[in-house]
């Protein structure tokens, strides 16, 4: 019976995510578009030697005026070539500058350095809006573009943009691909309804007088995650209407999966230990839905040793999970140009301990990210 109940809950919840991303028409850049709107690209670094070059040449091949934009790579206290690698780009790009952030806050010892990177990089942008993304990220030669001709038309000062994992032939790969088209899918359907402030900091743009205007990331910089949601709930408050989502795919910004199980369910457990720190309750409802649905299927097995049946209710809620998703996940593929989403009811068993565990310990647990561990 609370199976039951909760599966209703779940599905209806999957279906109305479901309802509001099909009626999303994809945004188009107008013919007669004319460049205005200047950017400061804030991209923290840390250990990124491997990615940095081809993460700003990515930026820097884009179809827009380049007096128009400035990229500030902040070096959150790197080991490796990764500042020397971005001086080198320095050398033929003067839109590029470089941050160190070992140099601004003279071996202070924080929780949140991500933060403190953002907040210090603000502090010497030029430009009136903000965008941020991760040194391991690519865009297309038209994600500017799509930004600015988004903005220009109209009046928001927060604009969520659509992040993607590159497709990799392995499980691993495969798994963290499909399921973080749902979250995409979700934060897509929920911003564009007004109903959650879901976003990802790989591709969030901001004005920057909005950032000063609700004092950044004051209250909330004691927080090792968070540096785009929990900014985005404070942006809601003080402009309730000016948050969008620029539903398109040249806007997209693409990353690499983590190479490793561990490595997949550290990012995890930093992503849901800000689960109860959050400001929007109904996100907060919809993770706690979530995670008992699925901790409920995932103790079944053990409730079959005392009961038989447990296999078969373990088996249905199985089937109309994987149904309920699917349908869900087919036109989210589409957006993303991918068919493979049929890969996920073989990856079901993986996808539920993981929202078990990775829940579990993002409440009691700990987490190591960037060699640093965190609590």
């Amino acid at each position: 019976m609370v199976l039951g109940f909760l599966f209703v809950l779940y599905a209806s919840a999957i279906l109305m995510y479901r309802y509001w991303f099909v009626k999303l028409k994809q945004f188009v850049v107008p013919s007669n578009f004319t460049p205005q709107t200047s950017f400061s690209i804030l991209i923290p670094a840390r250990n990124e030697e491997d990615n940095i070059v081809d993460c700003l040449n990515s930026i820097l091949n884009n179809h827009y005026p380049k007096d128009l934009y400035e990229i500030i790579v902040i070096d959150d206290h790197s080991t490796d070539n990764t500042s020397l690698l971005v001086q080198q780009l320095q050398a033929t790009n003067s839109n590029v500058r470089l941050l160190r952030l070992a140099d601004e806050i003279d071996g202070q010892l924080l929780n949140a350095y991500k933060k403190k990177a953002i907040e210090k990089a603000i502090g010497i942008a030029t430009k009136d809006w903000i965008i941020t993304t991760d040194a391991d990220c690519f865009t297309s030669k038209e994600w500017l573009q799509n930004f600015a001709a988004y903005i220009q038309e109209t009046n928001h000062v927060l604009v969520a943009a659509p992040v993607v994992f590159f497709k990799k032939p392995n499980v691993l790969s495969m798994f963290q691909y499909i399921d973080f088209l749902s979250l995409q899918g979700i934060t897509a359907a929920s911003v564009s309804a007004g109903f959650h402030t879901m976003c990802n900091g790989a591709n969030l743009a901001y004005q920057k007088a909005a950032f000063l205007a609700v004092d950044g990331f004051k209250d909330i910089d004691h927080i090792a995650s968070g540096d785009d949601m929990f900014l985005m709930n404070k942006i809601k408050k003080q402009f309730p209407k000016g948050l969008g989502y620029l539903f398109a795919q040249k806007a997209t910004v693409s990353t690499h999966p983590m190479t490793s199980w561990n490595a997949f369910l550290n990012q995890r457990i930093r992503w849901a230990s800000k689960a109860d720190k959050l400001k929007d309750k109904s996100v907060l409802l919809v993770l706690v839905l979530v995670y008992f649905f699925n901790l409920l299927i995932f103790l079944m097995p053990v409730m079959a040793f005392f009961n038989p049946a447990f296999i078969g209710y373990c088996l249905t809620a199985l089937l109309l999970k994987t149904i309920i998703e699917l349908s869900f996940a087919l036109p989210v593929g589409r957006f993303f140009g991918q068919s493979f989403v049929w890969w996920f009811p073989l990856l079901q068993p993986i996808h539920i301990a993981y929202t078990v565990v990775a829940g579990w310990l993002g409440k009691f647990g700990s987490y190591k990210w960037k060699g640093r561990s965190v609590k």
